[in-house]
């Protein structure tokens, strides 16, 4: 039986660390034969969700993210879940916006979660003991 290839990182929720952690993703989906498509579909999300921490979880002084990535077995499917300790916030909870407006319409906000949603096969939020936790799940078509 084959070990689940895994990765974790614990970083600081700033925006200039987006590449080494999209980085961390690209490497272990480089030992997939996840089609293109979906790898782009993933890291758009895993980009979307960090900056999105970056942004908005922690106040002036910052705060760290810890990324855990993993395979399954058969390296079909990808996890990835963020965990951090800043302000509680579900960003599930958030209606989808209506892309059926224009730019200029549409109230500011909510499509980078929205893509994340169309993009990943699963979304789930918890908040438990302090810590916002996003797991998503994505199978990679191989």
């Amino acid at each position: 039986m084959s070990e689940i290839k895994e990765t974790e990182l614990n970083i600081r929720a700033v925006k200039e660390n987006l590449h080494e952690v999209t980085g961390r993703i690209e490497a272990l989906l480089e030992e997939t034969e996840c089609p293109m498509k979906i790898r782009m579909q993933i890291e758009l999300s895993v980009e979307e969700i960090f900056i999105n921490i970056a942004s908005y979880a922690y106040g002036e002084d910052g705060g760290d993210v810890c990324i855990r990535a993993s395979l399954s077995q058969d390296a079909k499917e990808i996890t990835i879940t963020f965990i951090d300790t800043g302000i509680q916030y579900d960003p599930l909870s958030n209606e989808d916006p209506d892309v059926t407006l224009s730019a200029q319409e549409r109230r500011i906000g909510g499509l980078g979660i929205f893509l994340t949603r169309k993009s990943m096969d699963e979304l789930a939020y918890e908040y438990s003991e302090g810590r916002n936790i996003l797991t998503m799940k994505k199978k990679l078509g191989v």
